[in-house]
């Protein structure tokens, strides 16, 4: 298997780079093939890094950056007021070659903007998409855009549809069913933006649109992949990491209620567990910056262990299926 190098944006993230540089560890031990820069602070980051096995230490190099965009920072202060700062130095090793993707937990709109700034746009796209892979009852479906862009134009969201039916066929899907989310499935519903949007999918001959589909029919795997503005996709993301959340919360305590109802807990757990990793959000954490000139993936700010290790897995994924370069083939042809 060839190498997949990847540029980490180690200061970025709600928990700091303690967190950040042991689940860069624990991937370098699980995946032979995996090399990771750390950016950051240089001394900080070497005190962390100390305790790594020689064999995966090998594969880990430090980039030195001064600065540090905050969680809280503005995008204009990301590009103009932080010109060292870990996340653009994770960018540029991009840009110049020096690896093959980056991961930044950081602020997303600062590293929306950064990543347009230092990588541009690929031809045919005029805004980078948030796309992650949601788990339906029959397997995935590729959702975008996230919370990129919070208003979208209808030839926006055809340039979502057509990136997104370009990753799921990478995964495989030979014909992607690509629908468009909306308040109903009939076809009086929706907004102006909505409707308009319909018109474009409905007639690109790349496509194959299946029209509308609700929240509900998303999770029952009525299409490959689902296209709406980042406002909401952010909040139907949002929204359904937080019920699954609950609903295993609320089992938990069922199950906790009396000698019989932990008698049955007891038999029913195996299962339970294998659920709940099936469907914990953490497993599908790292959602990929589509239409960029290069493969950046934003990790949940407040992922643990196991969901940075996700976002990682997510970059060595998208390297190994050469998403930018088969949009950068693909694009051309058929966008608009």
């Amino acid at each position: 298997m060839s190498a997949q190098i990847i540029a980490i944006d180690a200061m970025g993230g709600d928990f700091g780079p303690r967190l950040i540089v042991e689940a860069c560890l624990a991937r370098l031990i699980a995946n032979p093939s995996l090399h990771l820069t750390l950016v950051g602070h240089p001394q900080l980051l070497a005190e962390l890094v100390a305790g790594c096995p020689g064999e995966a230490r090998s594969r880990l190099q430090i980039a030195a950056a001064s600065e540090v965009v905050g969680m809280d920072d503005k995008p204009s202060l990301a590009l103009r007021g932080k010109p060292d700062s870990s996340m653009r130095v994770a960018l540029q090793l991009l840009r110049d070659d020096k690896v093959q993707a980056v991961v930044s937990a950081g602020n997303t709109g600062a590293l929306m903007a950064l990543s347009r700034h230092v990588l541009d746009t690929l031809p045919g796209i005029d805004r980078p998409a948030m796309v992650a892979a949601i788990p339906t009852r029959s397997g995935h479906c590729q959702l975008l855009d996230l919370g990129a862009n919070v208003d979208c134009s209808a030839e926006q969201l055809l340039q979502f549809a057509l990136m997104g039916s370009v990753v799921a066929q990478a995964q495989g899907i030979e014909r992607p069913r690509v629908a468009l989310l909306n308040i109903g499935t009939e076809d009086i519903k929706g907004n102006q933006q909505v409707k308009l949007a319909a018109g474009l999918l409905q007639a690109s001959s790349a496509l194959h649109y299946v029209g509308f589909v609700e929240g509900d029919g998303l999770y029952r795997g009525e299409a490959d992949v689902v296209v709406c503005d980042g406002f909401v996709g952010n909040v139907l993301l949002k929204s359904s990491e937080g019920l699954a959340g609950m609903i295993g919360e609320r089992i938990e305590a069922l199950f906790s209620r009396g000698l019989m109802a932990r008698a049955i807990g007891a038999l029913a757990l195996p299962l339970l567990r294998r659920l709940r990793n099936e469907l914990a959000p953490a497993r599908y954490n790292g959602a990929s910056f589509l239409g960029l000139q290069g493969i950046v993936i934003k990790s949940h700010g407040g992922a643990g262990l196991e969901g940075l290790q996700s976002a990682i897995d997510r970059a060595c994924i998208e390297i190994r299926e050469n998403i930018p370069g088969r949009l950068a083939q693909v694009l051309p042809a058929v966008a608009p």
